[in-house]
């Protein structure tokens, strides 16, 4: 199917650049969001009738992106979750809880504008961009600690997970230690 694009879509196109995709992708995404419009003689003219109000809005969009981009860009934010001692959270830090914490810090950012290809699972500094425009791209720091003190220690720089730490030769003469006490049956298994 093929699709006349509103504004600039990563990986994409520019605004106004007709396009080839999948059906589904233009029908659930692209066509649903506005980003798009079918690409029909009535819809092409249509739109070089409107192309200097939707490059004056999409400019508009851009520099209040821009802005908040430069309050946003480089900022830390804390997240306090339980974790064991390994360092592996017994949750996650998904999108929805990155927007709550910038939304308290004053930022209004939605939880689509993350670029997080997994959740946060482990305890530290974590770097998340974040597309405020489809030209805007900021980087903000998120800090996972279990409490406020050990969020000043992580932000220091000092690691505060408890690694388990075995000489591989004490490993070796025990796991040899164990199989000689099982006696001969051990090997039939």
């Amino acid at each position: 199917m093929e699709v006349i694009l509103l504004e600039r879509v990563a990986k994409l196109g520019q605004m106004g650049e007709t396009v080839k995709v999948r059906p589904g992708f233009a029908r659930n995404y692209l066509l649903a969001r506005g980003k798009a419009l079918r690409a029909t003689e009535a819809n092409k003219k249509r739109f070089e009738d409107q192309r200097a109000q939707l490059e004056a809005r999409n400019l508009e969009r851009r520099t209040e992106a821009q802005g908040v981009a430069d309050k946003l860009d480089g900022q830390s934010f804390v997240l306090i979750r339980q974790s064991g001692e390994t360092g592996v959270l017994y949750g996650s830090v998904s999108t929805r809880d990155l927007a709550e914490v910038l939304t308290q810090n004053g930022f209004t950012v939605g939880r689509d504008q993350f670029s997080l290809n997994q959740p946060i699972k482990t305890l530290g500094l974590h770097t998340v961009p974040v597309v405020l425009h489809p030209e805007v791209e900021v980087n903000v720091t998120v800090n996972v600690a279990r409490s406020p003190e050990e969020a000043e220690r992580q932000a220091r720089g000092e690691s505060t997970v408890v690694r388990d730490e075995l000489d591989l030769e004490e490993l070796g003469l025990e796991v040899g230690a164990a199989l000689a006490e099982a006696g001969p049956e051990a090997d039939d298994r």
